[in-house]
């Protein structure tokens, strides 16, 4: 007997678990799943208008035109711009509305501040942490960047240099460094996109993209540190030939 009461008040303890297992996967559901995935397109989409300067600074964003022109619910909008906001590509004002946010030279010059020293600690781990098949992307990277710089090739560049910093984000093994500069590139691209064809040396940054991919491919911390150093230098150089 006291065996099968032990049994009984043991079991409202599974149910609980039962419960709260069933309440997780309830949250799991194909629709919200769906929900994320097109949250996920808008914010891509959206992205990429802002930065390729499609949306310019000091455009007025609706959601309902924006869910018409993507053809996207208006949720998943909302929370693609609320990632947006977060990165500092849209403003977000009470009763005014959401505005492309302006493109500025001195906050450019105080994010690469910050973004000198994450690139710098991200290429040191990526050259100590990255697995084989990582390395061999990174050498194919600076294959490719060296043709980019050949051919002066911009949209093969900047195709190339997505790639490459989502391999090093991926590498680098330390999701705080990584999602500090996510908030970054966004910033980053729309001013190189702005200004690449007056003041860029695009060969030249192909080039010192390149030196980074290959230090971290051979595995060499130090150099991957002094060649992040470099490119971060010829950014900053680049932002201040702007004024």
């Amino acid at each position: 007997m006291a065996t099968a009461k032990a049994t009984r008040r043991a079991n409202p303890k599974r149910g609980i678990g039962a419960k709260r297992a069933q309440s997780q996967s309830e949250t799991d559901t194909p629709d919200r799943i769906s929900e994320q995935t097109m949250t996920d397109r808008a914010y891509a989409e959206l992205e990429e208008m802002i930065v390729t300067l499609r949306l310019e600074p000091g455009t007025v964003l609706s959601e309902a035109v924006l869910a018409k022109l993507l053809k996207i619910g208006r949720t998943p909008i909302r929370e693609a711009l609320q990632r947006l906001s977060r990165d500092g590509l849209v403003n977000i004002l009470p009763r005014r509305g959401i505005l492309v946010s302006e493109i500025n030279l001195h906050s450019q010059l105080r994010l690469l501040e910050v973004r000198r020293e994450l690139e710098r600690l991200m290429a040191r781990a990526a050259a100590e942490r990255a697995n084989d098949e990582e390395r061999r992307k990174f050498s194919a990277i600076a294959d490719s960047m060296k043709r980019a710089s050949l051919e002066a090739d911009a949209m093969a560049f900047m195709r190339l240099d997505q790639e490459f910093n989502a391999l090093i984000s991926t590498t680098a093994r330390n999701e705080f460094a990584s999602r500090s500069m996510g908030l970054m590139h966004g910033l980053s691209r729309r001013f190189w996109y702005q200004h690449y064809r007056e003041a860029a040396d695009l060969p030249l940054a192909a080039r010192l993209h390149a030196e980074v991919a290959e230090a971290i491919a051979k595995c060499d911390p130090d150099r991957a540190a002094t060649a992040s150093d470099r490119l971060v230098g010829y950014i900053e150089s680049f932002a201040r030939s702007t004024l």
